[in-house]
Parts: structure tokens; sequence; C-alpha cells
């Protein structure tokens, strides 16, 4: 044994260098080596990186690797040469059998982008395998009687190797009764056969010994032995006769068991026991042949008592015997051959070549997502295999070579609406009736920003109360992206905006991961009442997406404003004011009247006047709504000269805000009442200057009440539209009713709870906070007044020129105006 392994690996290393140059060739576009089988393992097949022109780079960055379709994985790549190696034992006859040629396919897949390229190895055989026997002893039964040239059949030698190395010849040592001839049946074997040179003598030589060496065509050449024992019998000289030499018959893989296959029929020519002929399978028939097949020995019908299946065996080819009862027995061989013929009983199959890639949304039509390749395990028509895929799915198979196919994309994709695909491949032969099986792949889609975050809503108003805690939340906005992962990841910004040329950052900020929205400030409404922010929601998307929504932010008023007297003008400096009157005053006698005005809106502007202190209460009131002081009665005698008041002037808000003035008037005799002459001179003496006031006056008064009516029809019109949504016909703010001239930007509010007792007139850009003007009407009077303050909203009243003194008999009326600092 050792001896032989030596030998054997002598003639490999001759092989190996033999073959050292490996021979490559492209046919059709496919790549093919050559080498011999059993290789060690890590020798070089060829250089593939060379031959698919990659360079060495690609093999890493496009992740080259081989996948066989025999399953095993006999080669590799050296990924530092670009070398197809050789990764296991390969061994000819395990793989090939005795087939001619031997051809490992091999499927090159390169990524990125993913391409797919055949190549072939030819295993070449070499004479590794010595022939051999299938018994190393071989017994032999003639008659003595047996004629001179008889040829006796001998069992062939077998040789795993093919071509020049399988067997090719025999040897017998010279005897003086045999020689050896072949004989050459189909598909090119040879069998030995023992020819009679001699006539046998039992009573000279019972038993002849003989040794048959098989020898194959290699190089050097193998050898194996069989030891044939010849026993010369007497009597029985026939042998049982085939009717045909061949018999041969077709059955299909589906035929059901116990089928009865065909009758083998023989005759003997001698009598008795000597012509009873038996049938039997030869002697060397495989265990594959006796399973499925069995043959009645008495009168030689072979029956099918396994399955057969055609792509295990196509043929079947059996050496069928028949032997006499003779003494010796006489036997003759016959060959039967049964051809099986393929039934459709393999349904097709898919398989994926390499494994299916993520596909971006946006990615153009023909992208490849997969590699796959259809195969069916039958012949013919049955094998030919047809895909389909479902109609509408965006994706389509584009065929290679080979039954291989690429998965490639057709139409649109959007992850938004299917964020993966099960795509379903139904494979189907061509066979009648035709078979089908199905694959499901899935492929998932990979998101590309291509939607903009939306807000919940375009706009958003927030009421906010003015003299608020800093850094307390005013709002939070919310939007969505319908993308996904970073694409889907909102920031919230503020735009860059002017309030009062004042940047809107100055006032707010807000929380970029949640929107929110918080004050820098506490806010004034006296100064401020009504502004917007530009509010940007950006994704994190590469390029980035975004979208805008506009956030109104509305001041609400708090009484945080005490009245501020105005009238009279030494109050405005101190808290004192003095006053003449004369002591004949009658009952209702005009002594002053004392002017405030409040800075806040609504109720909380509200003015109302109270006596609260006085020297003597029972000789003065105060209106309550117009701030007149009268006396109550006639002054007498008994009352003191200086008389002391101390009125209180509070608002309607809550809580409520109050401040104090404090009149001294003096009782004098002889005290003409200088409001009576004044009525007098003007009346007997009335000037261009007295009839120009008393025009402005009634047109002043005339465009109130116009922008009174005014607003009231707007108002109507607007409960009218906003009934159905609300369930008041008005909606209060502040309790005052707003009107804007879409022109100017004017708004009036009036008070309509009540008397009328101011009306505003807000003009000009709200956010400006200039051209504001606010007038106050005392109908209680037993005057008109009018008086027109200028702006609104501020406090500062130290600057008023001059107020209207409403004690004027004659409606004599004064314009005060202010003036601030307007828009530039």
């Amino acid at each position: 044994m050792t001896k032989r392994m030596g030998y054997r690996a002598w003639r490999w290393q001759a092989l190996w260098w033999h073959h050292f140059f490996l021979l490559w060739s492209t046919i059709d576009g496919q790549t093919r080596y050559s080498i011999p089988e059993e290789l060690k393992q890590g020798s070089v097949v060829g250089n593939l990186a060379k031959d698919l022109g990659l360079g060495l780079s690609d093999i890493f960055d496009r992740k080259l690797r081989v996948a066989s379709e025999a399953g095993e994985q006999y080669f590799s790549v050296d990924a530092g040469k670009g070398e197809l190696v050789v990764n296991d034992r390969i061994d000819r006859e395990a793989l090939c059998g005795q087939s001619a040629s031997c051809v490992l396919p091999l499927q090159v897949v390169i990524e990125n982008p993913l391409n797919l390229h055949r190549i072939e190895v030819e295993i070449k055989d070499i004479n590794d395998n010595s022939p051999s026997f299938h018994t190393n002893e071989l017994s032999l039964k003639i008659p003595e009687t047996a004629a001179v040239g008889t040829r006796f059949p001998l069992e062939s030698a077998e040789d795993s190797d093919v071509g020049s190395n399988s067997v090719k010849s025999y040897m017998l040592p010279k005897n003086d009764c045999f020689t050896l001839k072949m004989k050459e049946v189909e598909d090119g074997k040879i069998v030995p056969e023992l020819v009679l040179e001699k006539p046998l003598d039992r009573e000279k030589k019972t038993v002849h010994q003989l040794l048959l060496t098989a020898l194959d065509g290699g190089n050097p050449v193998m050898s194996g032995t069989s030891q044939i024992t010849i026993t010369v019998l007497d009597v029985n000289d026939n042998y049982p006769v085939f009717d045909k030499n061949i018999y041969k018959v077709s059955l299909g893989e589906n035929t059901a068991k116990d089928t009865f296959v065909i009758k083998i029929t023989a005759t003997d020519a001698d009598e008795g026991p000597n012509a009873d002929v038996e049938f039997s399978f030869g002697s060397r028939t495989p265990d594959s042949v006796s399973s499925v097949f069995e043959i009645n020995s008495l009168t030689g019908d072979i029956y099918l008592k396994g399955h057969l299946d055609y792509e295990r065996a196509a043929s079947y080819k059996i050496e069928i015997t028949a032997k006499d009862k003779g003494f010796p027995e006489m036997e003759s061989h016959c060959r039967l051959q049964i051809d099986v013929v393929d039934f459709n009983d393999n349904t097709p199959e898919i398989v994926l070549t390499s494994e299916p890639q993520p596909v971006r949304e946006d990615a153009p039509s023909g992208t490849v997502v997969a590699l796959l390749n259809a195969r069916d395990a039958d012949s013919n028509n049955n094998s030919k295999v047809t895909l389909q895929l479902p109609k509408g799915s965006p994706f389509s198979l584009k065929p290679s070579f080979s039954n291989n196919y690429a998965l490639v994309t057709s139409g649109a994709l959007d992850r938004e609406s299917f964020s993966e695909y099960n795509i379903e491949i139904t494979a189907t032969d061509s066979g009648s009736p035709p078979l089908s099986s199905k694959k499901i792949i899935p492929v998932s889609i990979t998101d590309v920003n291509d939607n903009p975050p939306v807000f919940t809503q375009p706009s958003y108003n927030v009421y906010l109360k003015e003299n608020g805690v800093p850094g307390s939340i005013l709002y939070s906005v919310s939007a969505s992206d319908l993308d996904f992962g970073e694409n889907a990841k909102i920031s919230y910004s503020i735009l860059d905006s002017k309030v009062q040329d004042v940047s809107v950052s100055s006032y707010v900020y807000i929380n970029s991961d949640n929107g929110s929205i918080y004050s820098m400030h506490s806010f004034d409404y006296e100064k401020l009442k009504v502004f917007q922010i530009q509010v940007q929601a950006k994704d994190q998307g590469s390029p980035s997406l975004s979208s805008n929504a506009t956030v109104h932010v509305f001041i609400l008023d708090q009484n945080d404003n005490a009245p501020a007297v105005i009238y009279p003008s030494s109050a405005a400096l101190g808290s004192l004011s003095h006053q003449r009157m004369p002591r004949s005053a009658k009952a209702g006698h005009l002594v002053t009247k004392v002017t405030a005005v409040d800075a806040d809106s609504g109720h909380n502007a509200w003015i109302s006047y109270r006596l609260a202190e006085a020297t003597d209460a029972s000789l003065f009131t105060v209106n309550l709504y117009t701030g007149e002081v009268r006396t109550k009665r006639a002054a007498s005698e008994q009352d003191d000269s200086s008389q002391r008041l101390l009125i209180e002037i509070k608002d309607d808000g809550e809580p409520v805000q109050s401040s104090t003035v404090t009149v001294s008037i003096l009782l004098e005799d002889g005290l003409h009442e200088p409001i009576l002459d004044l009525r007098q001179k003007k009346a007997a003496e009335p000037s261009k200057k007295t009839g120009r006031i008393t025009l402005y006056l009634i047109l002043s008064l005339a465009s109130v009440s116009v922008l009174s009516l005014l607003t009231f029809l707007i108002l109507a019109v607007k409960c009218i539209r906003n009934s159905r949504s609300s369930g008041s016909c008005c909606t209060r703010r502040s309790d005052c009713d707003d009107y804007k001239n879409p022109n100017r930007n004017l708004q009036i509010q009036l008070n309509t709870d009540g008397p009328i007792k101011y009306v505003e007139v807000l003009g000009g850009d709200m956010l400006s906070q200039s051209q504001s003007f606010r007038s106050c009407m005392s109908p209680m009077s037993e005057y008109s007044d009018f008086t027109l303050i200028k702006p609104s909203s501020t406090t500062d009243f130290k600057e008023v020129i001059s107020v209207l003194d409403a004690s004027l008999p004659d409606s004599t009326w004064t314009f005060e105006s202010q003036q601030v600092s307007r828009k530039k």
C-alpha cells in the first residue's frame, strides 16, 4: 500500500508540472480554466481579477465573491492578488463519474454596481485510479465437451478514470488450453473473453488456474488482477439461447409499482432437467438496479418494484443470465436496456444569486435590485422555465444568460406609500401539465428627503395677558414630516422680522426641539398690542426642506394703570387745586370740573368720580361720570369761606385702580360769575373764531356719529358671518367693538355698555403704535365736551398742552394734542 501511495504521489507531481501553465479562454463572454484534479489546497487556477478586467482594489470595494452552482465551494479568491485558488480537494471521479467532460460552473458576483460573471473550470482527469474487478476470484465451470473456439465472457474490470486513463487492455499468462480475446460492446467498452484453444480433458486436468490482468492507458500504466478458477465439467453440452442478444424497452418515470416491463425468452436444446432454464440478473448487478426491478426466475418476466426517477437514472443496462439445470450447468447471457422517459414531476426552483439590496425611493428605472437563477431538474421542455411578476409591480425581470435574471426597478418608488415590497415571483415550466412555484423576495425602500415639514395649521392666534412673567411659555407649534429617520427630524426657528423697529428675537425665543415659544420679557399692552412671529420648521435631510407658519400674538389689557388727572391743570403737577366761587352762587352752580383719563382700555378705562371728603358735604356734589363739581344748595353767610374737597377717581378694572385730587374752593363776596359775563359778551359780539370753533365742533360730533353708525353696521355683518361658529351675536373683546378701515388701518373702539363714555380711534399701523387717538364724550354733562388725546397708549400726560373746559355754557371747547413718536 505504501509503495502504491508513493507511486500515486509521483504521478501527481508529474501531472502538476505538466499542467503548471494553466490555460484560460473566453467563450461567448465566459472565462474558462483547465486544471488537473487532486491539486493541493491553495493552488492557483488563474488571475481572475485580471481576466475580468478588475483592479485589486475592486475586490474589496465591489465585494467580489465566487459561488459554485454545484453547492460545494471548491474555489476562493485571493483578495491580495486577485487569483482564483483551490479551496478544497477536487476528485473528478466523485464530481463527474464516468462523464467524458467534467466542468464546474462558477458564478462571480460583483457589487456596486451589481454584476454577474460566469466562469467554467474544466477538471482534467489524472491516472489516479487502478483498474479493479468486482471480485478478486472468478469461478468458471466448463464441460469437457466444450468445442474448441468456444468463448467464455469474463468479468470486465472497472476504472474510475476516463479517456486514456480508463481500461484499455487485458492480459492472460500463456497456457495450453486458453487464450484471451477482446470484444467491443456499445459505448466503446471492451469485454475480455476466454477462448478455448484445445479440447478439455477432465481426466487429465480438472481445474485450471489463470490470472487475468487489466491495464489502463495512463502514464505510467496501472493495473488490476483477478484470479480465474476453471472447473472442467462433464455431460450437459447445450447452452440456453436467447431470442435476442439485446432487449430494449422505455418506461415513463411515473410508471406505477408492480407494472410489467418485458418478458425475456431463452431455450435449451437439451432435454429434461438440462433443458429447464432459470433466469436471473447478472452477478454484478448493482443494488440500484435490483432495488427497482425484479425478474421471475421461471418465466423471465421483469416487473417494476421500485420508483423510477429520470433525474437520478435516465437509463438502466441490466445483464440477464439464463442457466439450465443440467450437470454441469450451462448458462448464457443477454443485455436489457431500459430507458426512462422524463415526466414533469419537478417544480421549478428560484435561487437567489445575490441577496436583494435596499433601493432608494428616487432610484432610476433599471436599477438592479437582486440577481437570481431559475432551475428545473426535468429535461427538454419540462426544464424550460419562465418567470412572471405581479401586474402593477414597479419591478421587472431582465434576462441575462443560462436562466439567470436581474430584478430591476421599472417604475417610480415612494417610501411614504410603500416602505417595503414583498415581490412574489412565479416560476412556471413548459411541461404538460405545467408546474409552478413561487418565491417572495423582500425589498426595502430607503428614504429620500422629498417631503417638507407640515404645520398642523398655517397660522396660529395667541392671546397673552400683559405683564406676564418673562420666560413663560406663549404657545407650542407643531409640525410633522412624512419622511423617515434624519429626514423626519424637525428643528424649529424664528425668522427674523421687526416689531417696532426691533428684532422679534428680542421679544421671544423658541425651543428648536419641540416648537415651544417663550417670552423674553413681560409685555405692556399700552406699548404693544399685537405682533406676529414667523416660525420655520426645517428637517435634517440633505438637502433640508422647510415650511413656515405665522403666529399672531395679541396682548390682552390688564388694569395696571391708575386714572391720571389732566384737569384742573394744577392737579396734574401736584395734588391741590384752588378754585373760587361767589357766595351768591345758587344751587347747581358749576364750580369746576375734574377731568381724568386712564391709559388702559375697555372696562379698565371707564372712570367714575366720587366725593370722598368735604368740609361741608351738604354744599357740593360731584357727577359720577363727568367729574363736574356743582353746588347742591345756595351758599349762605354761615358757610366757611374756605372749602376743601377730596375727590376720588376710580376705573372699572379688576382690581380697581384709583387716584385722588384735592380741590380748595374759596367763597368770596361780590365775585361775579365770569362765565356768565363771557357768555353775554360772546353772545353780543360773536367773532369769526367762535363761529369757526363751533363749526369744528359740529363737524367732529357729526363724524363721530357717522363712525359710530358705520361701526354698528359692520359689527352686524360680522355677527351674521360668525353666527354659525359662535353662540353669541358678537364677540366682545375688552367690552369694546372694533372697526378697522382696510384702507387706513383705522380701528374704532366704542363702549356699548350703558351710556357712551368714550370712543377710541386707533389709526395707522397696529404694530408701530403710532397715529393713535382717543376721544372721550360725556353725554351726562350739561354741556357737550370732546377731548382728543394722542396717542392713547402713553401714560405721560405732562406734555398735554391744553384741555377742553366744558364749563363754558356756549359749548366753547378747546382742542388739546400731544405729539408722540411716529413710525419713521
